[in-house]
């Protein structure tokens, strides 16, 4: 298929004759480049250009896409004046944001990207505009970022006089789990995707946020308070730090973890800060369990051992639980003053993901359309996240693997990194600084294939300077032997 634009001299009025894919989608023919200016005059299928500028050494492009009726999706490009290096990266955003991610798209416009961001559909950070709504709840779960990596693209055609080389999309968290909804559903709109710490379990995160803090509302004795956090954790980290042959304050692989709890619990009048009471152990081991949907029978994890120093005194982090009280007030129930206390996890779970995971939950294991197409796909999850079970990212691995046929069979085109002792998206007591973009852009360019992705951490207090390899799970980073064990130079990537 060929994508042609044409622009008159002066006036910048093109006909986009279909939807702009990459390079190795559509043969795209460009008979002039505009101004970036003359911009407010392409004309996009249900879109409006709505302002076009010169600022900050870029051509800033904004505009609103209307897919639906009920639709009102803000956007905005950004494309380098100079040094372009011919590349397009869309960035994602957080919770139920509604907005533009400028902070995410300064680095990737920095690096010479032409980068987009949306607003999914809404503004503020509340689910309330999905109340009576269902188109605009389409549009946040998935339908916003991929009508803005179609609209962009065509953007970007008309101002640089033709089609990016390469497309690439990069987010964390909600993002995390955009990036998914594009690797599921639009296997053409990107060569290459980063999905960090994805909520794609979206329903049961909600739901497993909801079912801790219900219980801490209640019962404040059951409240871990923040020392006995630190307890708990340096118990954890006591018991389980030497499985991976080195002592450094990180479980390289928590799954392997077997602590209880139970071995904290106070003796007769003993309390505070040096043990655990009866209904704080109970909450500890309700934190990292396992629930499960009992109609599906579907498991939705818990947090994992490490994670203990990121818990607040309701559980799971405050984005958590009130992106969970969100999910069920007004996508489930339509109710604006349902409240945590009316959760029913038997009943409320299997309604949540009837009712919403079509839109919303990123959980289909069929990567077949995007891995064929070439597509590269980099997954990466921090151990000690408190905030989005990792276990659920290692759990949608292995059920990509078993649908394709196997580790083999996805390994070239789609590997999932581990970070132990990060948390949510960054920092942790782990090494969490890395460059997945670069990484993935070696694989998708060269066809270098990442066999471990460095990472490092420094900081002053408590002084640590220390780097790893990250691994392609199930791999881990095992010691050689020999040398600094805060070197990575000295760890190998190996089968557990």
């Amino acid at each position: 298929m060929k994508s042609v634009i044409r622009c008159v001299a002066g006036g910048l009025l093109c006909a986009v004759g279909a939807w702009l894919l990459t390079g190795s989608d559509a043969a795209v023919r460009v008979e002039a480049a505009g101004s970036c200016e003359g911009l407010t005059a392409l004309a996009l299928p249900a879109a409006t250009i709505t302002a076009a500028k010169i600022e900050a050494e870029s051509c800033r492009v904004a505009a609103t896409l209307k897919p639906t009726s009920d639709s009102e999706i803000k956007m905005e490009v950004w494309m380098p004046v100079s040094n372009w290096n011919g590349k397009y990266q869309a960035v994602g955003n957080g919770a139920f944001n509604g907005n533009i991610n400028t902070g995410a798209m300064t680095p990737a416009l920095t690096r010479g990207y032409a980068v987009s961001s949306t607003d999914t559909g809404h503004t503020g950070g509340s689910a309330s505009f999905g109340l009576g709504h269902p188109e605009k709840v389409t549009d946040f779960g998935w339908r916003a970022v991929h009508e803005t990596a179609a609209a962009s693209k065509a953007i970007i055609a008309a101002y640089y006089g033709g089609a990016p080389k390469f497309s690439y999309f990069n987010g964390c968290s909600a993002g995390g789990r955009q990036a998914m909804q594009e690797a599921q559903r639009f296997p053409a709109d990107f060569n290459g995707i980063i999905a960090g710490a994805p909520g794609l379990d979206w329903t049961g995160r909600a739901a497993s946020a909801n079912r801790i803090a219900q219980r801490l509302e209640q019962n404040e004795a059951a409240r871990l308070g923040q020392p006995q956090r630190q307890l708990l954790h340096a118990a954890v980290v006591e018991s389980c730090d030497l499985l991976d042959g080195v002592k450094d304050g990180v479980l390289e692989n928590p799954k392997k973890c077997t602590f209880d709890p139970g071995v904290l619990e106070c003796k007769g009048s003993e309390g505070g800060s040096s043990c655990l009471t009866t209904a704080q152990v109970e909450t500890a081991r309700m934190i990292y369990s396992v629930a499960v949907n009992p109609k599906t029978k579907r498991a939705i994890n818990g947090l994992a051992y490490g994670s203990e120093l990121g818990w607040t005194d309701l559980g799971w982090t405050a984005s958590a639980r009130a992106t969970g009280l969100d999910q069920f007030r007004f996508l489930v129930f339509g109710d604006p003053s349902w409240t945590i206390q009316k959760f029913n996890w038997d009943s409320d779970i299997v309604l949540a993901e009837e009712r919403d995971n079509n839109p919303l939950n990123a959980l289909d294991p069929n990567l077949e359309p995007f891995i064929s197409r070439g597509g590269k796909l980099i997954q990466y999850h921090g151990w000690s996240d408190p905030q989005i079970s990792p276990s659920g990212t290692t759990q949608y691995y292995e059920r990509v693997a078993q649908t394709l046929g196997g580790r083999d069979k996805v390994h070239g085109s789609y590997r999932l990194f581990m970070a132990p002792g990060m948390g949510h998206c960054s920092g942790g007591e782990g090494p969490n600084t890395f460059d997945m973009v670069a990484a993935l852009e070696r694989w998708v360019e060269t066809a270098a294939a990442p066999d471990h992705v460095p990472a490092s951490i420094a900081r002053t207090s408590p002084a640590i300077n220390r780097s790893r390899p990250l691994c392609p799970y199930p791999e881990v980073a095992v010691y050689k032997g020999t040398g600094s064990t805060d070197e990575g130079g000295n760890f190998a990537c190996r089968p557990e």
